[in-house]
C-alpha cells in the first residue's frame, strides 16, 4: 500500500487525486489546501463521492508522517512552489509534481535546482517534475522516438490544441477574449504563456547530448477572425482566442530543435506531431491531439510507481523510471 498527500484542490490537483485513487495500491492520508472554502471538507465530497475520511488542511500535518509519496499540484513557479516541496523533503516524502518549471530546471534556474536536489539527496527521496506538458508530449516524446535513429539532424514538435473543452484557467492563461493590446501587456508581465517550452527544448537537448548556443523564444496572440462562443467568455472579430508560441534551439547558429505550441478556442484541426531529420527520418502524427487536463493527471498519478523506484535528489523524465499507464481496467493477472 502506498500512502499519499495531496498537495494543492484545484482543478488539476483533484482530477490527478481521482486518477491516483483509482488504483487499488493508492491509500490517501491526508490533503493540502491554501483555500479557505476548501479547509475542514472532506476530501472525498470535493471529489464528489463518499467521505474518505481525510480533511483538509492549510498545511502538512501530522498524518504525512505516515505517507509515502506527495502529489503537488499547486503553481507553475519554480519558486513559488519550492518551500513546499522542501517541507516535503524534510518529511521524508518522494514528490510527484506538475510544476511546469521542474520539467528540466537545470539550465533555466540552476541555483533552485540544486538546493531541491540536495534537499531531496539528504532525505533519501526523489523529486520528479513531470505532465503532459511540458513532460511528455513536446520533450519525453521526441526523445523516446529518437531512439530508433542512427543519427538525429533537428527535431520540431507541433502542438496545436482546441481550447474550447479545456478548464477555464487554462483558457485564462492562454489569453481568451483580451484585446491585442492587454494580450501583449500580461506576455510582458510574464502572466501570460505556456509555461516550460524552454524547459522543454533544453530537456531534448540534454538527452540527445546537444549543447546549445542559444534558446529563442517568441509569443503572439491568435486573433479571431469573427466572433465565437466557444470559449468560456464570448470572443470578439480582434480579440485573442488564444496563444501561439514558438521555442527554438540554436547550435551555432543553426536551428535544431523547434517547438511550436498553439492552443485557441474553436481551432479547427487539433494534433501532436514530432518530426525528426535523420536517419531514419520520420513524421509521427496523433490527429485530434491529447486532452491536456486528463493526461497531465494520468501521468501524474502513473508516476508514483516511477518515483518510487527513482535515485534520491531532483529527477526528470529523461532519468526515471517509464511511468506507465497502471489504470486498474488494464490490470491483468498472470496465467
Amino acid at each position: 500500500m502506498t500512502r499519499i498527500v495531496q498537495i494543492g484542490l484545484g482543478p488539476v490537483g483533484l482530477r490527478t487525486l481521482a486518477c491516483a485513487l483509482e488504483r487499488p495500491e493508492n491509500k490517501l492520508v491526508a490533503a493540502v489546501d491554501s483555500d479557505p472554502d476548501k479547509i475542514g471538507r472532506d476530501v472525498g465530497r470535493l471529489l464528489g463521492r463518499a467521505k474518505l475520511g481525510v480533511t483538509v488542511a492549510p498545511q502538512l500535518p501530522a498524518a504525512a508522517r505516515r505517507a509515502k509519496v506527495a502529489l503537488v499540484t499547486t503553481v507553475s513557479s519554480l519558486e513559488a512552489c519550492a518551500p513546499t516541496l522542501i517541507a516535503c523533503a524534510q518529511a521524508g516524502l518522494h514528490v510527484v509534481t506538475t510544476c511546469e518549471e521542474l520539467a528540466f530546471p537545470w539550465v533555466t534556474q540552476p541555483g533552485p535546482a540544486r538546493r531541491l536536489d540536495r534537499a531531496f539527496r539528504a532525505s533519501g527521496t526523489a523529486c520528479l517534475g513531470t505532465g503532459v506538458n511540458p513532460g511528455f508530449l513536446m520533450d519525453y516524446l521526441p526523445v523516446v522516438l529518437s531512439s530508433v535513429c542512427r543519427k538525429v539532424e533537428k527535431i520540431t514538435v507541433r502542438r496545436t490544441q482546441n481550447a474550447s473543452p479545456r478548464r477555464i484557467p487554462f483558457q485564462q492563461k492562454i489569453g481568451v477574449g483580451l484585446a491585442p493590446a492587454m494580450f501583449r501587456k500580461r506576455a510582458r508581465e510574464g502572466s501570460l504563456r505556456h509555461v516550460g517550452l524552454s524547459e522543454s527544448v533544453h530537456g531534448i537537448a540534454h538527452a540527445l547530448g546537444w549543447r546549445l548556443d542559444t534558446v529563442r523564444e517568441i509569443l503572439k496572440p491568435v486573433i479571431a477572425d469573427e466572433p465565437t462562443a466557444a470559449g468560456y467568455q464570448p470572443v470578439l472579430a480582434g480579440q485573442a482566442r488564444g496563444v501561439e508560441q514558438i521555442a527554438r534551439g540554436m547550435v551555432g547558429g543553426r536551428e535544431r530543435i523547434r517547438l511550436h505550441f498553439r492552443a485557441a478556442i474553436a481551432e479547427p484541426d487539433p494534433e501532436d506531431s514530432v518530426e525528426i531529420v535523420g536517419d531514419p527520418g520520420f513524421l509521427s502524427r496523433i490527429p485530434g491531439g491529447i486532452h491536456g487536463d486528463t493526461a497531465t493527471a494520468a501521468i501524474a498519478a502513473n508516476a508514483i510507481s516511477a518515483v518510487l523506484r527513482a535515485e534520491p535528489g531532483l529527477r526528470t523524465m529523461f532519468d526515471t523510471p517509464v511511468p506507465a499507464g497502471r489504470g486498474v481496467q488494464g490490470m491483468v493477472g498472470r496465467g
